[in-house]
């Protein structure tokens, strides 16, 4: 597949009996990070602060940052830490994560957040399942989101019109075959 103009071939996984799903992982590719988050940010609308959720997200994010010459962005939490003081947290049950999962914020990220314009990003949205969790936390945190970013789309999500995103990510069945 094609991914910000650089050529990666991607493993199939089954989700279940009917669907097979295409895995995107930026972790350890620093030329995809540099070059995904680079042509990201030329798609993505004036924000303040950015917001990922932990943790396939967190290079990308990172190198957006950097790129932006930004020094602060911000991560929901799987877990929740001691640091964090008071938290805010939202369920969520995403494709790629067998059961419900919880994000935390806590009290120094909702001060980043509170007021602002936030651009939330993640590596690819499919369902849609993390993305509403998020905007959901930021919406407690008093946050105004301004934009969606992806590297992909999978499936029904690169019909959406409220995500920003590189590429479309088929859908495959059991045999490997693109889905419709």
């Amino acid at each position: 597949m094609k991914i910000a103009g650089l050529t990666r071939n991607l493993p199939l996984f089954p989700v279940n009996d009917k669907i097979t799903i295409a895995a995107f992982i930026v972790f350890g590719d620093v030329e995809l990070t540099v070059h995904c988050a680079g042509e990201l940010i030329k798609k993505v609308p004036e924000h303040d602060i950015m917001v990922t959720a932990e943790a396939k997200s967190i290079p990308l994010i990172h190198e957006m940052a950097r790129q932006s010459g930004v020094n602060d962005y911000v991560i929901a939490r799987k877990k929740q830490k001691v640091y964090m003081g008071e938290t805010l947290e939202v369920s969520v049950n995403s494709i790629t994560t067998h059961g419900e999962q919880k994000l935390y914020l806590g009290e120094d990220d909702v001060d980043k957040i509170k007021g602002k314009r936030v651009l939330i990003v993640d590596d690819v949205i499919s369902t849609g399942e993390s993305l509403a969790a998020l905007e959901k936390l930021i919406g407690k945190a008093g946050g105004n989101i301004v934009g969606k970013a992806a590297v992909l789309a999978e499936g029904d999500a690169a019909e959406r019109e409220d995500i920003v995103f590189l590429e479309k990510l088929p859908l495959f069945d059991s045999e490997g075959n693109v889905l419709a």
